[in-house]
């Protein structure tokens, strides 16, 4: 089994207080400065909980740089003042980057009792297979 080290669960914490702070900043009509504190919380928590060296290979390998440079640019555009447009770069970017990671984190989702039923209705259906990129799922 795996050991976790304190500091990926210190990583664990900081990314979830990022992801946190983000959806107040998202609710509280795109308020720049819990923006601003999430990307950095969860830019820092990432990089405690897979390390920094892995965190620079993941957003600087060569076929990422299109996600990472809209990522990095959201977060600066949010920075300078335009919360709406640089979260949208910044979704666009985080969407490029995770793209791999979607068809895993969709397919364990399903798997969970409660929360399985809800993913397979009608609507959430449809559009979870498209990001999970199951063509087959489509047809039926």
């Amino acid at each position: 089994m795996f050991e976790i080290t304190d500091v990926q669960k210190i990583g664990v914490g900081l990314a979830g207080f990022g992801i946190a702070f983000l959806f107040l900043g998202v609710f509280l009509l795109f308020d720049k400065g819990l923006l601003a504190i999430g990307n950095v919380l969860f830019i820092s928590g990432l990089a405690c909980v897979i390390g920094f060296e892995r965190t620079f290979r993941f957003f600087f390998q060569r076929h990422k740089v299109k996600g990472s440079l809209c990522f990095f640019g959201g977060i600066f555009v949010v920075l300078f003042g335009w919360p709406l447009i640089g979260m949208c770069i910044e979704l666009y970017g985080f969407y490029h980057l995770f793209s791999g990671f979607f068809p895993v984190a969709i397919n364990f989702l399903r798997r969970i009792p409660v929360l399985g039923m809800m993913l397979n209705l009608p609507g959430i259906k449809g559009i979870l297979d498209r990001l999970a990129g199951d063509t087959h799922r489509t047809m039926v």
